[in-house]
């Protein structure tokens, strides 16, 4: 009985930590560029009462064994690095990327980090920054006098200014790809940083090498289907209530058991 009660038990740790999962995903339906959680579950070791093939005379053996799960366990954490939507905003600073790659971003450390989040500003000194003020990487400042700015699907970025009406390339916006993206450790934000799980980053043009070409005026939308959570949110209650019920019928077994004289 006891072995059941543990059993269920991890069952319903697992659940919780797939509920929490399921919330963060829900938490963040509307975040520019956020990626899908989904959680990954091994069972346990089992108790062997009886190996297969275990002898029985002198020329046969048992067809199977006899062999007791321990429960379940979490291992891990797999982001889904599908595209989400492109929204349409109409502002030149933001860019969506239609398939593979991460925008570069220098933080004040100087570590490098990677985003979907294409949603980017003007600070004071011209520089093209993030909504924490994270500038890209490589640097790219727009003159003061910018009137209208044009982002390619190349990454080339050209501007007019003052009276001139012909543009005025000023700089190019490189994308960063990873042989395993899941590996990425995230740090909130919207930020990413490289590990040894993800490779090191490679760099190229947009739109070339398989990395995605670039959208002026959208954004990625999260990749989150709220009907799919609302899915896996009932199945993971019902789980929950499901070993709850294991653990009380174990328990009714072990009162029965100890009432018996």
């Amino acid at each position: 009985m006891l072995r059941a009660m543990n059993a269920a038990a991890s069952g319903m740790e697992a659940q919780e930590t797939r509920m929490d999962l399921i919330a963060n995903n829900l938490a963040n339906v509307n975040t520019t560029g956020y990626k899908k959680v989904r959680g990954e579950f091994q069972d346990l070791l089992y108790d062997e009462v009886r190996a297969p093939a275990q002898p029985t005379d002198g020329t046969t053996g048992t067809p199977t064994g006899l062999q007791v799960g321990l429960g379940v366990r979490t291992v891990g954490t797999q982001r889904q690095f599908t595209m989400g939507d492109l929204k349409q905003t109409g502002n030149a600073l933001d860019i969506a990327i239609e398939g593979n790659g991460f925008f570069q971003l220098t933080l004040p450390s100087g570590q490098l980090a990677y985003t979907r989040d294409g949603s980017f500003k003007v600070d004071a000194l011209g520089r093209m920054v993030n909504a924490d003020g994270h500038s890209l990487d490589p640097g790219l400042t727009l003159p003061k006098d910018a009137r209208g700015i044009t982002i390619n699907a190349d990454g080339t970025v050209s501007v007019t200014q003052g009276d001139d009406t012909s543009p005025t390339e000023v700089g190019k916006i490189d994308l960063a790809s990873f042989a395993n993206p899941a590996g990425l450790e995230p740090l909130g934000h919207n930020l990413f940083t490289a590990t040894p799980a993800s490779g090191d980053p490679l760099y190229g043009t947009p739109g070339r090498e398989g990395l995605g070409a670039l959208a002026q005026g959208f954004l990625e939308t999260s990749n989150v289907k709220v009907v799919e959570e609302m899915i896996d949110l009932i199945a993971t209650q019902r789980a929950y209530e499901t070993n709850s019920k294991v653990i009380q019928a174990a328990d009714e077994m072990l009162r029965a058991t100890s009432a018996l004289k």
